[in-house]
């Protein structure tokens, strides 16, 4: 009997540090867009994948989380994110003093300048001076948006699209002269498919501090201190172990991180 009472104190004990460990497992909820290849893009299956979504589960894994996927349209990024509908955003979302008023950001986990890109074979002059009267279009929400609305609303006709693939078809079929988005969207994804074919890029790669931030990060609400901290020390992490390097040669023949 005392065996017996024995067996079933250990066990009840096993159960309830089992059940606690289960309880203290982080569980997240990743907020990611679906529509910005090569850093993430829907298959016909319906599942999300690319560069954003390998970096979101290998941070995951090294602060041992149980992460979730949750798609969300870029414009409404931010309000889900306040809302609670996710608990961070991993989704190239530039840093930028704009949006550090409303959220809190990681370091920065890649970086990239923006360029314009237009039909192969046309001379294009992209000064100020070259652009006037032109069509020029980008992903609303973006940091290629700010700045367009910042530098070329006087100069240039500009139209705004809810997806970088929605811009992209416009440019194949000729409703814009040039589009103007993140570079390596452009050359890593664009320029590499079937549609891309006739198209270049138009001039050099740029950036602007003002509109354009600091580098990506990964967005999370400004109480949540703890997270930042953890997905920081990730970062650091998975660029010290190799796990980084891993998933960056899957998409890319350059260190993404920069300098």
């Amino acid at each position: 009997m005392r065996k017996l009472l024995t067996a079933l104190v250990v066990g009840a004990v096993m159960a309830a540090v089992a059940t606690a460990s289960v309880r203290a497992e982080t569980k997240l909820k990743i907020g990611v867009e679906g529509a910005y290849p090569p850093f993430s893009q829907t298959q016909p299956d319906g599942s999300i994948t690319g560069f954003d979504i390998d970096i979101a589960m290998a941070l995951c894994a090294e602060i041992k989380a149980s992460c979730e996927l949750v798609a969300q349209a870029w414009d409404g990024m931010i309000p889900a994110l306040q809302e609670k509908k996710f608990d961070a955003i991993v989704a190239s979302m530039s840093i930028t003093d704009e949006r550090k008023q409303v959220v809190a950001f990681t370091e920065k986990y890649y970086e990239s300048p923006a360029a314009y890109v237009g039909p192969k074979g046309v001379a294009v002059d992209t000064s100020m001076a070259g652009l006037k009267g032109k069509t020029i279009g980008y992903q609303s929400g973006t940091v290629s948006a700010a700045y367009a609305e910042d530098h070329l609303k006087d100069v240039a006709t500009l139209k705004a699209y809810d997806t970088q693939e929605n811009a992209n078809l416009d440019l194949v079929s000729g409703r814009i002269d040039l589009l103007l988005a993140d570079l390596l969207v452009l050359s890593e994804g664009f320029l590499k498919e079937k549609d891309g074919a006739g198209f270049e890029i138009k001039g050099k790669s740029f950036t602007d501090p003002k509109t354009m931030g600091e580098g990506i990060g990964i967005a999370l609400r400004k109480e949540d201190t703890d997270l930042r901290a953890k997905l920081n020390a990730a970062i650091k992490a998975i660029r010290a172990n190799g796990v980084y390097k891993k998933i960056n040669d899957k998409y890319f023949a350059f260190d993404l991180y920069g300098g």
